[in-house]
């Protein structure tokens, strides 16, 4: 295998929507590295003080996005703390895609929720997706952006 065919499995397994718990808590160990949950799996825990991302593929170029959106989560439980984009070939293609990645901190025990929304090139145009100021160009079905909910709890 090629460095160049290498970088590309890396890139297309970066691509898919993973939820990686990552393991640093209070301790600051991260002996067995981070903790991947694939999408289908929308539970987490986490300990209090503990950081955790949420992954998922996005291309701009493309229109495509993620917003967490309304319910906000907990902010007692969990608090946002970053927001990051990781380009899929490190940058090297314009339009390539990446990956982009949403750290959320756990602040106190609990449960809540994290909604995400995931905008799209046939979704822009609908009002949860910031659209619907006027007629699309060219009229097409309606297709709602996918919600992804996430339940977080935190001991």
């Amino acid at each position: 295998m090629t460095a160049g065919s290498s970088r590309g499995t890396r890139a297309v397994a970066a691509a898919l929507c993973t939820v990686t718990l990552v393991a640093g808590c209070a301790s600051g160990s991260d002996v067995d590295g981070p903790t991947s949950h694939p999408t289908r799996d929308l539970s987490i825990t986490a300990e209090v003080g503990e950081r955790f991302t949420l992954s998922v593929p996005e291309n701009a170029s493309t229109r495509e996005h993620w917003f967490v959106v309304a319910p906000q989560p907990d902010a007692s439980v969990v608090r946002a703390a970053d927001r990051g984009y990781e380009p899929a070939d490190d940058g090297k293609s314009v339009g390539g895609g990446g990956t982009l990645v949403l750290t959320f901190e756990a602040t106190g025990r609990g449960s809540t929720r994290i909604v995400l929304l995931h905008c799209t090139f046939p979704t822009a145009q609908t009002t949860a997706c910031g659209g619907g100021a006027g007629p699309s160009p060219t009229p097409s079905p309606t297709t709602e952006p996918e919600r992804v909910t996430y339940r977080v709890d935190v001991r």
